[in-house]
């Protein structure tokens, strides 16, 4: 990586929009930045780190005990190396997760640990993202300063039309731009 690329640290989480996340680290790759990918265990259900790993160009990170090729904690030093930490897409768990402090796994730890801006990209059921604990949850982490880059409507999973549908891949990377460029 050269010293004056911008550090992204992308985090996949169990959504089927998690293939959005090849053409997120494209687009972002393609504007100049470092792509660290860090690929939950419910998001490997949707997608590999092999795939992640040929886009990014670099090592996925998928647990929290994983020995990293330069030794010191993994959760330290890629929140460290971190510009922007961006979760796309964010579930209903993650974002709970995140809002009640809870921190048991590689990205929430990430999160904790990173003192760059961290953008959200939701993507779920359009029933979810409506739920009262959902937007209370995502008004929660609003107040403490993280961002957030849709839903918007579009197809969902479900078959139906619905606010849930992850944010275009434009958008989100113009929000990485703004918040660090």
């Amino acid at each position: 990586m050269g010293k004056n690329k911008k550090s992204v640290v992308l985090g996949v989480t169990g959504s089927i929009a998690a293939y959005k996340a090849c053409e997120i680290i494209g687009a972002l790759r393609k504007e100049g930045f470092d792509v660290d990918v860090i690929l939950t265990k419910e998001g490997a259900e949707f997608i590999t780190p092999l795939t992640l790993t040929t886009l990014s160009g670099n090592k996925v990170t998928t647990g929290m005990f994983e020995i990293p090729e330069d030794w010191s904690p993994v959760h330290t030093s890629l929140a460290q190396k971190a510009d922007l930490v961006l979760i796309a897409p964010a579930t209903a768990n993650v974002i709970g997760k995140l809002s009640s402090g809870l921190c048991d796994d590689i990205l929430t730890c990430v999160v904790f640990a990173a003192k760059a801006p961290v953008l959200i990209a939701p993507a779920m059921n359009d029933i979810m993202y409506a739920n009262k604990i959902v937007q209370e949850n995502i008004k929660k982490l609003t107040k403490a300063g993280y961002n957030f880059v849709g839903p918007v409507k579009g197809h969902l999973a479900c078959g139906c039309e619905g606010v849930g549908h992850i944010a275009r891949v434009e958008d989100i990377v113009k929000q990485v731009k703004r918040l660090i460029t």
